[in-house]
C-alpha cells in the first residue's frame, strides 16, 4: 500500500496527538500476567546511564493480580540512582556486591554484600555507593495500588 503526501499529512497529526496523550498520562495497557520463566542474566538488555547499568527483569501481575516489578542495577562508585524520594509502593533491595549507604527517614546505614533493605510505603529513602568498587543490587517493587 502506498500513501500520498496528503495521506501522511492527515496521519501525522493523529500520531502526534497519540504520542502527546501518552506523555500526559493517558491510560496505559493493563499489566500482563507473569508466567513462570527463567530470566537469564546474559539475556537481559543492559541500559547504560553514565557509570550505572540497569537491567529490567520483570514487570507484571502475579496469579492473584498483585503488581510486582524487578530490576537489577550496577551502581558506579560515588553514584546514586536518583535523589532521595518516596512513593506509594513498597520496595525490597537485595545487595549482591559492594556497599551502599542507605538512608531511610534521614538515618544512614552502610549496607554490605548480602544485606536486604525493606522500604515501606511513602517513606523517604535513597542510597548511594560509597565506592571504591561498583555495587550490584536487585530491587523488587510491590505495588498494591497499580
Amino acid at each position: 500500500m502506498t500513501y500520498s503526501r496528503r495521506d501522511l499529512g492527515l496521519l501525522l497529526p493523529a500520531l502526534a496527538a497519540t504520542a502527546s496523550a501518552q506523555e500526559k498520562g493517558a491510560p496505559k495497557a493493563p499489566p500482563m500476567k507473569l508466567a513462570s520463566k527463567v530470566y537469564l542474566y546474559e539475556d537481559l538488555p543492559a541500559k547504560q546511564n553514565g557509570a550505572n547499568t540497569g537491567r529490567a527483569v520483570l514487570n507484571g501481575l502475579t496469579h492473584s493480580d498483585f503488581p510486582v516489578e524487578l530490576h537489577i542495577t550496577e551502581l558506579g562508585p560515588g553514584q546514586q540512582p536518583h535523589p532521595p524520594h518516596q512513593h506509594p509502593n513498597e520496595e525490597i533491595l537485595m545487595l549482591r556486591t559492594g556497599h551502599l549507604d542507605v538512608t531511610i527517614h534521614g538515618e544512614t546505614t552502610r549496607a554490605t554484600a548480602g544485606s536486604v533493605v525493606y522500604v515501606a510505603s511513602n517513606v523517604l529513602h535513597g542510597w548511594k555507593n560509597p565506592g571504591p568498587e561498583p555495587a550490584q543490587y536487585f530491587v523488587i517493587a510491590l505495588d498494591h495500588k497499580a
